[in-house]
């Protein structure tokens, strides 16, 4: 049986003392300490794992100099704290063995826009792409792009001066920062900004800010010319710490110059004040293949001639990875495939400007080259993408690649710790040449991608970081790699910062390196900011060492290979943060949309279960026997022990388990995550693992025995479809859902199912019938596989699709009902899944052995055949959305006289999980004179029985609320194809939205009254 899995120890005595005096003070935010929470900010976006002692929500900057005031009493001298936003850096910034400052979850607001000044005031928390979604009704934008936008803070791109492809054309963060509101560690919050004449008046205050303009300005002044003969001439220079910088061009002293970078060493960012550009008008995208990947690279510079804003590459793994991800739906007739000799290197050239004139010339004389030097070398071809929607899904494409790479096959994966380095531009494909060297010397694969016109390649080389042995490859890696920058007059770190790697910093700074330690002392005397990072006072203290810090890698490495197969999802996650999407209409992972909490998000849930395994494995517990014993033991045996585990916890017990429950229960299994995280982490799938140990130990609610068996139950409620109906809608039946713990229960339809197939002349499909048919009956012969919500509680949908296809000519059959077993899954019965899906899959395999396609209508139980059951070891057989099937139908299908204009909202599932349905169900429509837009949408909130459950009901309504009713509510017929989506529509908003099946085929017989025409098979 599962033991009780002990927490962690709790907080330092210090950091406790410190957390009571702080809300004696009056700290407004949250603060946490909790074992769950503390696992989740363990990690970064890097090979790193360090917990925290505790996190602090802030809820203004106020709260931040609360917190700093009272870190600099002499009592609170040796605690630490490290500020965080998102989360997405990838060398360790915002790890800390002290105290994380989260300043994402409630610093997040744009406080002032001043488009005819261009400038915008916002908290540091904002999310980049947030942002300019605010900015963009007002045609400006914040120009610094980075592959992380949807979810990176503008606070942390602050505090690494963050850059990304078209830095060339619009710089660095720094560049565009106009003032600061900046924490010092003193308590002090102060306004930074260029300063004249009043830098004499600052300099003259008897506190922490009179000092550190001091110390600043005097190191600037009497080392100005070793700095400037110091410092490299890159356009990704030595991020923070920036004396080159600290008087700008007209001579004002800016001490931004100095904190842009600096990683939170120097003070904690709460506001800023940013320089913001006119989206340009127009835009246009070269997308030029080529045999190979350093043909790429030396070809570049001579692109970066034609006036392009920007000139990026990929290698040959991003882009094959990017064909098995959700996102090369959008690209794809972007990057045909190659006949003779593939694609190995891809070099992305972009024009922009206010005039299509001027961006169409460019694009012009540049293919006017390529077309008249053909492609007998080793350019393969190129195609063009103009418009912002089209070459933003291009970029979208090359900003997953960070992710992608880390969804390569195996257990080695590309990990970041050499990836930024920069060199001069010209000296890159000679540069790069021997970076491949020393990799494929040391038996490494690896993965390129970056900005070529600004020198700076992405390079990640795929290390299993639970093997010891490769584990070391870090530092040896490290330091041949740091000596190759240097060499080639570049820098270890162009983009992405410094953090553990800080070690290397007195080796680039040189003999400038006391200068840099001198500014962290004015600042920062007592080393509690983010210790370790970029410098230390002159006072002392370490710096941070690659090799010297825990890894993910060497936590995962004490959990047995055996326990994590069954959880790879979990253990392969990366912590790249791609579902910290800060997109409403974007459905990734609705939970964390709604609460802005890490751990109700895939990563933190990756995190935490990472956690209670590597538990488990030290209290020498094998999860994957124990589930196999649970589902083999005696029934009462096992309730009695649940019971008495249930009663200790409600007395107090303590158990980890009870945090990563408490992160499972936000979970809609809605598998998002699944098809929209470029790692295809699979919540749904080791949350169902979960739960069925957790509830080997803890009692279950009723509810859910009685929400996981509801396939099997409502085949009888639609034997009396007026007392069940009249049951669950009166006031006792409402008591009775209430006591457990659900809201609602959808009525049954009260259709005789059986009686209207009769009348429609359809038999229930036998795999005897089946093989008996003709060739002729068998081509035109489709089986329609139901699922117990369309068949019982939307009846009227099964029918009308049956009667879509009679009207597409096709011969329908209906399958016998079996339990898909969907939601046996989803609350963890694994044994009964695995029974229910069983049988289902010999039902549709013998029906399927006949040659006919099987078609389900509800998307979320049709994909459940591809994803839970082949997970489970069935082979089931193919199960064709309804989509996939009407795209190969309508060789003599009527059409609608008049046009119709549609929006449909697509299923969670299937709009991440499907990719091609958009596309699909727009060309169905379009073959029947039909006009379909499918815009981005998040998700309903429903997702199933979530949204019928008393402790998700708000968290439901909220969901429905961020992307759902503001489109539902908008103008024209709105459409949905899952189940769980109408009825939440219908509940909450009283509108009965149609599948857009349902439409189709009242549009043909619309067209069939009206004397419509026939449309004859395409090509």
């Amino acid at each position: 049986m599962i033991p009780r899995i002990p927490a962690a120890p709790p907080a330092e005595a210090l950091t406790r003392a410190f957390l009571d005096a702080l809300r004696a003070a009056g700290f407004r935010g949250e603060i946490a300490s909790g074992d769950a929470d503390r696992m989740v900010f363990a990690t970064d976006n890097s090979i790193y794992r360090v917990p925290p002692q505790a996190v602090l929500f802030p809820q203004d900057t106020t709260d931040v100099s609360r917190a700093m005031r009272l870190m600099a009493e002499e009592r609170f001298r040796s605690v630490v704290l490290a500020p965080r936003g998102g989360g997405t850096g990838t060398n360790g910034q915002s790890l800390t063995t002290g105290i994380v400052l989260d300043l994402s979850r409630h610093m997040n607001r744009v406080l002032e826009i001043d488009a005819d000044a261009r400038r915008v005031r916002v908290q540091a928390g904002v999310v980049k792409d947030q942002l300019n979604a605010a900015l963009a009704p007002h045609g400006l934008f914040f120009a610094p792009e980075l592959s992380t936008s949807n979810r990176a803070t503008v606070g942390g791109m602050i505090a690494t001066d963050a850059s990304g492809q078209g830095s060339c054309l619009y710089g660095k963060t720094r560049d565009h920062v106009l003032g600061l509101t900046t924490v010092l560690t003193d308590g002090t919050a102060w306004d930074s900004a260029p300063l004249e004449e009043a830098l004499r008046t600052v300099q003259r205050h008897m506190d922490l800010v009179g000092a550190v303009h001091r110390a600043v300005d005097a190191i600037q002044r009497e080392h100005a010319a070793e700095i400037e003969a110091g410092f490299p001439k890159l356009s990704r220079c030595l991020t923070g710490y920036d004396l080159v910088h600290i008087r700008d061009a007209a001579g004002r002293f800016d001490l931004n110059s100095v904190i842009c970078g600096a990683e939170g060493t120097l003070g904690v960012v709460t506001e800023a004040t940013l320089n913001i550009l006119p989206i340009p008008r127009h835009v246009a995208l070269v997308n030029l293949r080529y045999d190979s990947f350093d043909a790429a690279l030396r070809d570049a510079g001579a692109l970066m001639a034609f006036g392009a804003a920007s000139v990026e590459t990929v290698d040959s793994k991003v882009l094959a990875l990017a064909q098995g991800d959700i996102v090369w739906e959008g690209v794809r007739s972007f990057f045909p495939e190659a006949i003779e000799r593939p694609t190995r290197g891809v070099l992305l050239v972009e024009f922009v400007g206010d005039a299509a004139e001027g961006v169409e010339a460019a694009l012009g004389r540049l293919t006017a080259m390529l077309d008249a030097e053909g492609f007998a070398g080793h350019r393969l071809g190129y195609t063009v993408a103009r418009g912002e929607a089209a070459v933003g899904r291009v970029w979208d494409m090359r900003k997953r690649a960070v992710g992608l790479l880390g969804n390569m096959a195996g257990e080695r994966r590309p990990i970041a710790f050499v990836e930024d380095t920069a060199v001069p531009p010209e000296r890159l494909a000679d540069y790069i040449a021997e970076f491949r060297a020393l990799l494929d010397g040391s038996g490494l694969d690896y993965g390129m991608f970056g900005h070529v016109d600004a020198g700076v390649l992405h390079v990640r080389p795929a290390i299993d970081m639970k093997d010891p042995a490769q584990e070391r490859l870090i530092r040896e890696v490290s330091d041949a790699v740091a000596a190759l920058t240097q060499r080639y007059g570049g820098l270890l770190w162009g983009e992405h910062g410094k953090g553990v790697r800080s070690e290397y910093s007195p080796r680039f700074f040189g003999p400038l390196y006391p200068l840099v330690q001198a500014v962290k002392g004015a600042f920062d005397p007592h080393n509690q900011l983010n210790p370790g990072k970029i410098a230390t006072p002159p006072e002392g203290g370490a710096l941070l060492r690659v090799d010297g810090v825990p890894t993910r890698g060497a936590a995962d490495r004490a959990i047995p290979a055996a326990v994590r197969a069954p959880y790879d999802t979990a253990l392969h996650c990366n912590g790249n943060g791609a579902c910290f999407n800060w997109d409403t209409d974007d459905a990734m992972c609705p939970s964390w949309k709604g609460t802005r909490e890490r751990r109700h998000s895939p990563k933190g849930r990756a995190m935490l279960v990472r956690e209670w395994l590597r538990r488990l494995s030290e209290a020498g517990v094998d999860p994957v026997a124990e589930a196999r014993a649970l589902r083999a033991s005696p029934p009462l045996r096992g309730f009695l022990t649940r019971l008495r585990n249930t009663l200790a916890r409600w007395r107090g017990e303590a158990d980890f388990s009870h945090g990563v429950k408490e992160a499972m229960d936000g979970c809609l299994a809605c598998k998002s995550c699944t098809g929209g995280c470029p790692i295809k982490v699979d919540v749904p799938g080791f949350r169902a693992k979960f739960l069925e140990l957790y509830h080997g130990r803890y009692l279950r609610p009723p509810r859910h025995h009685l929400v996981a068996r509801a396939e099997g139950l409502l085949p009888l409620a639609a034997r009396a479809p007026r007392l069940y109906n009249l049951a669950i809608g009166s006031a006792p039946g409402r008591a009775a859902l209430r006591a457990l713990g659900l809201v609602d229960s959808p009525p049954v339809s009260g259709i005789d199912l059986g009686a209207e197939l009769a009348a429609r002349g359809i038999a229930p499909a036998e795999p005897a019938a089946l093989r008996a048919l003709s060739e002729e009956d068998r081509a035109r012969a489709v089986v329609f596989v139901q699922d117990a919500f369309t068949s019982f509680n939307e009846t009227r949908l099964l029918l009308d699709v049956l009667d879509l296809a009679l009207a597409l000519g096709a011969r329908p059959w209906v399958a016998p009902f079996r339990p898909n077993g969907k939601p046996l899954h989803v609350h963890g019965f694994l044994g009964a899944f695995g029974k229910a899906a069983a049988a289902n899959a010999a039902t549709l395999g013998a029906l399927a052995e006949a040659g006919v396609p099987l078609v389900g209508i509800d998307p979320s139980m049709t994909l459940t055949y591809r994803a839970e059951y082949k997970e489970t070891g069935l082979a089931a057989p193919p199960v064709l959305l309804l989509q996939e099937w009407l795209s190969g139908q309508g060789s003599e299908a009527p059409f609608a006289t008049e046009p119709g204009a549609y929006c449909l909202l697509l299923h969670c599932t299937e709009r991440t999980n499907a990719p091609a349905a958009a596309r699909e169900w727009r060309a169905v429509f379009a073959r029947h004179g039909l006009s379909l837009e499918v815009p981005p949408a998040g998700c309903c909130g429903m997702a199933g029985t979530y949204g019928h459950e008393a402790e998700h009901r708000a968290m439901s309504g909220h969901l429905y609320a961020l992307s759902w009713a503001p489109q539902v509510r908008g103008a024209g017929e709105v459409l949905a194809t899952g189940y769980s989506c109408r009825s939440q529509v219908k509940r909450l908003d009283g509108l009965a939205l149609r599948h857009p099946a349902q439409a189709l085929l009242a549009a043909i017989r619309e067209g069939q009254r009206d004397g419509g025409t026939t449309l004859t098979r395409a090509a």
